[in-house]
């Protein structure tokens, strides 16, 4: 059985992965995954509907973020997994329909009679296989305008993403019934048969808007469970000791284990977009947080190969592992894949328990000394406001000429070298605001500083992106603009999945006008959209490194 994705900037031949995924996906599993997001569609349905009642369900709520987080590119290869989430799916969606139905019928003195979506009611016996068969017959390939068709999918990986900041900050306390209900709203949307381009660019708009909302929600977790960032150097070589690797982006992760590790003799080295939570008061505070160990997610066969220790993965960023270490790696949260040890996950209120992670570090014993690197990080918009003067000055005296914000995402195609290159080509009187896995392109160079000012300034995670939009609105107030745009900064972004799609939908929405995108545009954009949004926003493609750097620098 075939399958079609383009949720990626790998898709093949910039068209779609057909047989199967680039990132390693097997064509049942992303049958099984459009499978999981049109049932989650259906939960949707019924859970708006309900809501219309005033019956709410936030265990229902969370499960369609949940859910549509573990389609993320590179999170969960497991078809058992995905398979286990669609059960639950239906099962949850046959609950909210009954709680509804019984409610409509209770008030209105009559049965439910308006057409509802198949997705909402869809049912049939066999498990898997017929999981795999109807995700075939459901999934973005299926026949439809394909304006149309790349809006509703452009709507619905910007909701990934927000399904994801969104989880990400649920686990931490914090959350919002409004950026859920917009979840729920999104995917229902895209079940509409008659929906027109019109509502579609409004609801892509909106998304956006929920993408800023969401991106706040999670700063605002992360710095009052943890602290605002603080400038912090990280050390990037490793001890002559037992350690753990740890990947992903859960801080609440880290912390437990972290809290599992004092006292074992046991070090903990972040690697990926795991780096920012170096920066944490309340997670640096551990000493034996030793430091960050390799690079962006797509090195990972051979980091994690010379690493020698286990790995904990506890968010999206995996690459099917290699034999030699498969034994290593260890899965929590919504990632999966078959034949790897999977942390459950909490349950009654207690910590997960990582004891097999920690013993198993101590069975291989002690990791090879290595030199390192200092990485400099931790310029999130607390610590940047606070020499926002200093910063003015700059400007204005013309020691810095221009920001420039290369955030996003990291990949292993040739063309990124471009963003190595244009970062060490940059003239010196410019400076780059970064955050996401994109850094890890020259975040080790020596590109000095600026009267003090680093030329590199490492907001965190690529949620952090938050962090760069709210800089740039201090900046507007700051020098009393009227449009964000006439700040002197520029945004050369390079994407790879679908939160990424979040971070440019909020920049988008914020008004943000010029934006280089690269290495290329996503390929679920029609020709017709890619024209409206190139026109609309000034959006355009990288160019040759030489161009871009005369272009921009102007």
């Amino acid at each position: 059985m075939n399958m079609f994705c383009y949720q990626c900037e790998e898709a093949a031949k910039n068209e779609g992965c057909t047989v199967v995924g680039m990132c390693g996906k097997p064509a049942n599993v992303a049958n099984l995954q459009d499978m999981l997001i049109w049932s989650l569609k259906g939960l949707s349905f019924w859970l708006l509907k309900g809501k219309e009642m005033g019956i709410i369900d936030e265990e229902k709520d969370l499960y369609v973020a949940e859910g549509l987080f573990s389609t993320i590119t590179n999170v969960n290869f497991s078809a058992s997994r995905i398979t286990e989430y669609i059960d639950k799916a239906l099962k949850l969606r046959d609950e909210a329909k009954d709680k509804f139905l019984s409610k409509y019928e209770e008030e209105n003195n009559s049965q439910f009679s308006e057409k509802v979506p198949e997705a909402s009611t869809w049912y049939k016996k066999g498990g898997m296989e017929i999981y795999e068969l109807k995700g075939s017959e459901v999934g973005v390939h299926v026949k439809e305008n394909e304006d149309v068709k790349s809006l509703k999918e452009f709507v619905t990986y910007g909701i990934k993403g927000i399904s994801a900041y969104a989880d990400h900050a649920y686990v931490l306390n914090f959350s919002n019934n409004d950026i859920l209900t917009f979840i729920e709203k999104g995917l229902t949307e895209t079940l509409r048969e008659d929906i027109t381009v019109d509502e579609l660019i409004e609801l892509v708009n909106e998304t956006g808007k929920v993408a800023v909302d969401v991106m706040a929600l999670l700063d605002e977790a992360n710095t009052k469970t943890y602290g605002n960032p603080e400038i912090t150097k990280v050390f990037t070589g490793t001890y002559k000791a037992p350690g753990i690797l740890i990947s992903g982006h859960d801080l609440l992760d880290l912390e437990e284990l972290l809290k599992q590790t004092e006292g074992t003799g046991v070090k903990v080295y972040t690697h990926g977009e795991m780096l920012p939570a170096n920066a944490y008061p309340e997670l640096k505070k551990y000493k034996h947080l030793a430091g960050n160990w390799g690079g962006s997610w797509w090195r990972q066969k051979e980091e994690f190969e010379e690493f020698s220790g286990p790995i904990l993965m506890t968010t999206n960023c995996l690459v099917p592992p290699k034999e030699s270490y498969k034994d290593r790696v260890f899965t929590t949260g919504l990632v999966g894949f078959d034949d790897v040890t999977h942390i459950p996950n909490r349950a009654d209120g207690k910590p997960k328990d990582f004891s097999a992670v920690i013993e198993k570090a101590k069975e291989i014993g002690d990791l090879p000394e290595r030199d390192g690197k200092e990485l400099t990080i931790g310029f999130a918009h607390n610590q940047i406001a606070q020499v926002t003067d200093k910063v003015i000055d700059a400007i204005k005296n013309g020691d810095i000429k221009k920001f420039f914000v290369m955030a996003g995402c990291d990949g292993r195609r040739k063309e990124r070298d471009y963003y190595t290159d244009f970062a060490s080509q940059l003239p010196k009187d410019n400076v780059i605001l970064t955050a996401g896995c994109a850094k890890y392109r020259y975040n080790k160079m020596d590109l000095g500083d600026i009267g003090g000012i680093p030329r590199v300034l490492d907001a965190g995670q690529c949620n952090d992106s938050y962090s760069l939009a709210v800089t740039a609105l201090k900046l507007k107030e700051a020098f009393e603009l009227d449009d964000i745009n006439d700040l002197p900064i520029e945004y050369n972004i390079a994407w790879y999945e679908q939160k990424a799609v979040t971070v440019l939908l909020a920049l988008l929405y914020l008004g943000v006008k010029g934006i280089k995108l690269g290495p290329k545009l996503p390929s679920f954009l029609s020709e017709n959209v890619a024209k409206v949004v190139i026109e609309k926003f000034e959006l355009s493609t990288i160019n040759s490194v030489e161009e871009d750097i005369e272009t921009m620098t102007k």
